[in-house]
């Protein structure tokens, strides 16, 4: 029973994709492009939205503000697991679990925020364009930023404390790449109902309360786009609304589907993939979808990458 005792020294081994050492250079080699490509992409959004006077509206306000998250999203995962693959370890620290489950919950809950709130955003636009300047001021948006962090900052802050009480074996085995939380829950040592509780309230009002809001959200922006009468409005709108349907069901997607596979199977090859999908590759799309599809952007873009081409 000693190697029950839950202590602060406590090692947890992260599994990754492969326990073959032989594809470990083909994993590293695989996701660091992926994960610089994302910063390098998501970073060029920021710098052009917050350089171009043009951009700072609602819409890219929160744009660049989801690059942003999209970053620290992507580095909580991926960073750890290059850094095991070069030094060929698999450990990481009681601290460093809890660290990287809070990280991870923070900023996948700012992220559904986000989502939700740019649909929000597109529909007001579309639906009462003449009120979009009286609903979406720079006040609303500077104020319900910081107010949405400090909610889900508390309900993250509040799930790793219920998480401090439970015990491991030493050396716990965690089939995933980062300290996925179903999977912590289900190799806990000691009896895990509140935090099974408290994590079904928490993705009911952070994943599917966001998700029913967007569907009803885009009931109504559809029925406009159809009633528009200018082809090209319409065109343009459509262009903007697919962008942000195309991330949020790829986001919402692999993310709900990772959680109920999480607790429903046992498969571990299967929760890898979509969980590849929502903490990588959605990170990674970002710059593709609100950048080359987006002709302003692609000019802000241009002019951004000659003034730095022409800097001595």
């Amino acid at each position: 029973m000693e190697a029950e005792n839950h202590t602060e020294l406590s090692e947890f081994l992260l599994f990754g994709f492969s326990e073959n050492s032989e594809l470990q250079p083909l994993l590293f080699g695989l996701f660091l492009p992926m994960y610089l490509f994302t910063v390098l992409g998501n970073l060029l959004i920021i710098m052009a939205i917050t350089c171009d006077s043009h951009f700072h509206i609602p819409m890219y306000f929160f744009l660049s503000k989801l690059s942003f998250v999209g970053i620290c999203f992507l580095s909580t995962t991926v960073s750890k697991m290059l850094v095991n693959i070069q030094a060929e370890s698999k450990d990481i620290s009681y601290i460093g679990r809890l660290v990287q489950m809070y990280f991870l919950m923070f900023f996948a809950g700012v992220d559904n925020f986000l989502l939700t709130v740019m649909v929000y955003d597109c529909f007001v636009a579309i639906c009462h364009p003449l009120h979009y300047t009286v609903i979406m001021t720079s006040h609303l948006c500077a104020l319900v930023f910081p107010m949405s962090w400090f909610i889900i900052c508390s309900a993250s802050l509040l799930q790793i404390l219920l998480m401090k009480r439970l015990t491991f074996s030493t050396g716990t085995e965690i089939l995933h790449f980062f300290c996925n939380l179903a999977q912590l829950l289900r190799v806990a040592c000691s009896d895990t109902l509140i935090n099974n509780i408290f994590s079904y309230v928490a993705a009911a009002l952070l994943w599917v309360f966001p998700v029913i809001g967007i569907l009803f959200s885009y009931y109504p922006i559809v029925s406009s786009l159809m009633k528009m009468s200018s082809i090209a409005g319409k065109y343009k709108a459509f262009y903007t609304c697919g962008s942000q349907l195309s991330i949020a069901s790829l986001y919402y997607g692999t993310g709900l589907g990772d959680y109920v596979g999480s607790a429903l199977t046992h498969s571990s090859q299967r929760r890898l993939i979509t969980s590849v999908m929502y903490t990588v590759v959605t990170p990674m799309v970002n710059p593709f979808i609100y950048s080359l599809r987006n002709k302003d952007m692609k000019r802000a873009l241009g002019r951004l990458l000659s003034r730095a081409a022409s800097c001595p």
